[in-house]
C-alpha cells in the first residue's frame, strides 16, 4: 500500500493560507476520488476540499480551528500500490462556491478598502468567543461591516456546533442588525426627519475622499435603505477608479446597417444550428479584439510608473444582475475565438451571472472592458474604467436615423440604423490620438461587415 499525502490547494490570488473548519471524513474511512474530505475557510472563501485519489484516510495532520499554508500537507490516504510520498497527480485547483463572486470582486477594489480602518470596531474579532470559532471568512466580513466582538456573539450561527457561517453575517445584515448594537461602519444611528438639522448624516466608508458629505435633509416619506455588501465593493471599486484615472471619452457614431441585416438574416438559422442566440454584443466583441490587435497599446495596465503590455486579449462584458447590482464576467483569449466562440461565450458567461453561478477565475483577469449600454435603450454613456485597466467602451442603442448615403450615382439620403460608440480611457497612458483612433477602427471594423459571412 502507498501513502498520499493531500496537500492544501490554490485557493485563489492572494490566499496564503487557510483554517480547516471540519473534517468531512475520520480516521478509517475510504474515500472516492474527487470527493470531497474537508472544509476549510480563508479570508476571501470557504471552500471544501476533494481528494484526488480514492483510498482510506489514515491520518489527520491539521485538526479542526488549526491553520495550513497553500500547498503544505493536511492529511495522509493510504492507497493501492507501491511506495509512498506527496501526491503523484496534480491536486486540483478548489473552486469556491459561486456566491463568493463579490468576495472577489473585493480582491478588485483592495486599494479602496483602506478607508475602512478609519471606521472599524474597537478590538480584533477574537478567532474564539463565548465558546464558538469564527472562521477567518467570517471575522473578515465583521470587520468589513463593522461589526464588533459582541455583536458577533449575538449573531445566531447555523453552522456546526452554532458556529456563524458567511450566510448568517449575510441574513443579518440583509435583516437590518436590529437586535444589536449599530454599524460601526457608520458611526451613526438611523436619523428620524426631526432631528436631521440638528445632527447632520456622516460619511460611510463606502466614500474613499477625504472630504466630508453634505448633510442629507430626511423627509417624512423617505426611507433609508442600506447598501449590501456587493453594492459597497461597486461603489468603492468607482470612486476608486475616477480617483485613479485621468478619464478622458471619444465618442464616435458607427453605421450598424450590414450588421443588422447580416444579423436579421441569420439569427433563426444561427439558433437553429448552434442552439444559441446571436446578440450584437459578440459582434461589437470582434470589432474590439481586432481593434486591439491593430493598437496593443490600449490593451496595458498601470504599475507604478510601468506600463504592463498584456500578451492576452480578455474582454470584459459587463452584465447587470436580478438585485440591481453589476459584474464584469471576462471573456478570456478571446482574440482565439472564432465569432461562433465568442457568442457561445457571452451567453454562457451571461446566463451563469443571472443566476449567481460565475466561478471567481471568471471575473478576474479581464485587460479590456465592453458594456452594451443600448440594452436598457441609453444610446450612449461615459463608462468608468474598471481598474486596472486603462480603458473601457460603451455601445449604445441601434436606432434607425436619415443619413447621407454615398453612392456611384451620388449622394442620397437613406434610413440607416445608427449607434454611438463611447470610448473611455486613461489619459495618463492613452493620448486622444490613440483613444480616438481606437474607437473609429472598431467602428470601421462594424461598418465594413461582409453581408455574406457564414458562420
Amino acid at each position: 500500500m502507498a501513502q498520499f499525502e493531500l496537500i492544501l490547494p490554490k485557493m485563489g490570488e492572494s490566499v496564503a493560507e487557510a483554517t480547516i473548519t471540519n473534517w468531512l471524513k475520520n480516521i478509517g474511512d475510504v474515500i472516492d476520488a474527487e470527493e470531497s474530505i474537508v472544509e476549510v475557510a480563508t479570508d476571501k472563501v470557504d471552500s471544501e476540499v476533494p481528494s484526488p485519489v480514492s483510498g482510506t484516510l489514515i491520518k489527520i495532520l491539521v485538526d479542526v480551528n488549526g491553520v495550513a499554508e497553500v500547498g503544505s500537507p493536511i492529511a495522509i490516504i493510504e492507497v493501492e500500490g507501491e511506495g509512498s510520498g506527496s501526491s503523484a497527480a496534480p491536486v486540483p485547483e478548489v473552486t469556491p462556491e459561486p456566491a463568493v463572486a463579490a468576495a472577489e470582486i473585493e480582491e478588485q477594489v483592495a486599494a479602496a478598502a483602506a478607508t475602512v480602518s478609519a471606521t472599524e470596531p474597537s478590538g480584533p474579532i477574537a478567532k474564539n468567543s463565548n465558546g464558538r470559532f469564527y472562521s477567518p471568512l467570517v471575522r473578515s466580513m465583521a470587520k468589513e461591516e463593522g461589526i464588533g466582538q459582541s455583536e458577533l456573539d449575538q449573531i445566531p450561527g447555523s453552522g456546526k456546533e452554532g458556529r456563524v457561517t458567511k450566510k448568517d453575517i449575510i441574513a443579518y445584515l440583509d435583516g437590518g442588525r436590529s437586535n444589536a448594537a449599530p454599524a460601526a461602519v457608520s458611526q451613526t444611528t438611523p436619523v428620524r426627519p426631526a432631528e436631521t438639522a440638528a445632527a447632520p448624516a456622516q460619511p460611510t466608508s463606502v466614500s474613499t475622499t477625504k472630504t466630508s458629505a453634505p448633510a442629507i435633509k430626511i423627509g417624512a416619506g423617505d426611507e433609508i435603505i442600506e447598501m449590501d455588501r456587493m453594492r459597497k465593493l461597486i461603489a468603492d471599486h468607482m470612486v476608486n477608479s475616477v480617483q485613479t484615472s485621468p478619464h478622458v471619452t471619444s465618442f464616435v457614431e458607427a453605421d450598424m446597417t450590414k450588421v443588422v441585416l447580416w444579423r436579421n438574416r441569420m439569427k433563426g438559422e444561427f439558433q437553429k444550428k448552434h442552439g444559441e442566440k446571436i446578440t450584437f454584443t459578440p459582434i461589437i466583441m470582434e470589432a474590439i479584439v481586432k481593434a486591439i490587435q491593430d493598437f496593443p497599446m490600449i490593451n496595458v495596465s498601470i504599475d507604478g510608473n510601468n506600463i504592463i503590455k498584456h500578451g492576452a486579449i480578455n474582454v470584459g462584458m459587463a452584465a447587470a444582475l436580478p438585485s440591481g447590482n453589476l459584474i464584469v464576467p471576462v471573456v478570456k483569449n478571446a482574440d482565439q475565438l472564432s465569432l461562433l466562440g465568442i457568442t457561445k461565450a457571452v451567453n454562457d458567461l451571461a446566463n451563469r451571472a443571472r443566476n449567481n453561478q460565475l466561478k471567481p477565475d471568471e471575473i478576474s483577469g479581464g485587460t479590456y472592458t465592453l458594456t452594451n449600454v443600448g440594452t436598457f435603450g441609453n444610446v450612449m454613456g461615459t463608462p468608468i474604467i474598471n481598474q486596472p485597466q486603462v480603458a473601457i467602451m460603451a455601445a449604445g442603442a441601434i436606432v434607425k436615423k436619415p443619413a447621407v448615403v454615398e453612392t456611384p450615382e451620388g449622394d442620397v439620403i437613406a434610413v440607416q440604423h445608427k449607434m454611438f460608440l463611447s470610448h473611455s480611457y486613461d489619459h495618463r497612458v492613452v493620448d486622444g490620438a490613440l483613444g480616438g483612433m481606437f474607437v473609429k477602427r472598431v467602428a470601421e471594423y462594424l461598418e465594413s461587415w461582409d453581408l455574406n459571412r457564414e458562420i
